[in-house]
């Protein structure tokens, strides 16, 4: 990439609605961090980034603000975003300033181009030389080692944290995809309200996540712990209070949720041309994203299906491995990239 590049390492960014990773050419994934800023109210100046601004979520005083500066895949606070990016990206260096690196940044592939340029001049201004998009079912499919060069149909699900992707590809590229702005917020948000309903207890987020990994089940299976404590207020007193919550609480409260995604993941099988669906149905479902660790969640698509779902091996790197697998085989995968605004957007669940 001439005498630029040599003072400078090109990098992948797999910008999720709950964690930001950062993959440097040669060195792999060297930074995986919360999206999470802490802002002064007052000023707009950030105070933290990354875990230490998440553990900060539900605990600050009102001058502290935590934010997450992306909703359901996509940028919803530009200015947050774009120090988040600056910071991350300097950090993903080692600390220096000066670099312009050849950014390759994932993106739902249901985005509009608004979204699309927000997420490329974010970048941009936080100090890329260059900013390329790939959608991120082409990156999760990479990185869990799917022939997506190959004519050969490859179904994959990524679950993160605003969006589940569901795609068909083949040959480089989404054949048929629906972008679904369900996935494990949405998991927390249904463990919270059944919490409230239920028992009249109001829980955090993070209580609530932590309900969701640690007994959360997405079909019935065999789980090393039955109960947890969960720790929040009483609505009607008011007081503090801690409860004990059953395994099968947790997953009854996300069966909703959870249809969404079955239900979309059936759309999509519908339209797929019948030569692609004989090859999924032979080779099965690739499950990648953050959500791919909640236990039976292989098990309730297969049951639902009929087509065995299969957990790709490390699913909550796979975009960043992926668009790594681009930067190191640039040529071979260079098809896969987009400059912005190519793609008509046609794939929002």
């Amino acid at each position: 990439m001439g005498l630029f590049s040599r003072f400078s390492s090109d990098m992948g960014i797999d910008l999720g609605t709950a964690n930001t990773l950062i993959y440097v050419a040669s060195r792999g994934v060297v930074l995986a961090e919360p999206s999470v800023v802490a802002v002064d109210q007052q000023t707009r100046q950030p105070l933290a980034f990354g875990e230490a601004a998440r553990q900060m979520i539900g605990r600050t005083p009102q001058s502290i603000h935590a934010i997450r500066p992306l909703r359901d895949g996509v940028i919803a606070d530009f200015e947050i975003a774009e120090l988040m990016l600056k910071h991350f990206i300097q950090q993903g260096h080692g600390g220096k300033y000066l670099v312009s690196p050849l950014i390759v940044i994932s993106i739902p592939s249901g985005v509009t181009n608004i979204e699309r340029r927000a997420v490329m001049e974010a970048a941009s201004r936080a100090g890329a030389r260059e900013v390329r998009l790939i959608e991120e079912p082409i990156a999760a499919a990479i990185g869990a080692g799917l022939p997506v060069t190959e004519p050969t149909g490859s179904m994959v699900i990524d679950i993160g944290g605003g969006t589940t992707e569901i795609a068909v590809l083949a040959l480089r590229g989404i054949v048929v995809a629906e972008t679904v702005r369900t996935a494990g917020d949405e998991l927390n948000e249904a463990i919270s309200a059944y919490m409230k309903k239920v028992h009249n207890l109001i829980i955090g987020e993070h209580s609530a996540e932590q309900l969701k990994i640690q007994i959360g089940s997405a079909f019935p299976t065999r789980l090393t712990l039955n109960k947890q404590e969960v720790r929040g207020r009483h609505l009607l007193s008011g007081l503090p209070r801690v409860l004990s919550v059953r395994a099968e609480e947790v997953r009854e409260s996300m069966s909703e949720p959870l249809g969404v995604i079955v239900e979309s993941i059936k759309r999509i099988l519908e339209r797929t041309p019948p030569e692609l669906a004989a090859d999924i149905a032979d080779r099965g479902i690739v499950l990648t994203g953050g959500g791919a660790l909640l236990p039976g969640i292989d098990a309730l698509i297969t049951h639902e299906t009929g087509i065995a779902a299969h957990i790709a091996e490390d699913p909550l790197r796979c975009v960043a491995h992926g668009i790594g697998k681009v930067l190191e085989e640039y040529k071979r995968f260079e098809r896969t990239l987009s400059s912005g605004l190519e793609r008509p957007t046609d794939t929002n669940g």
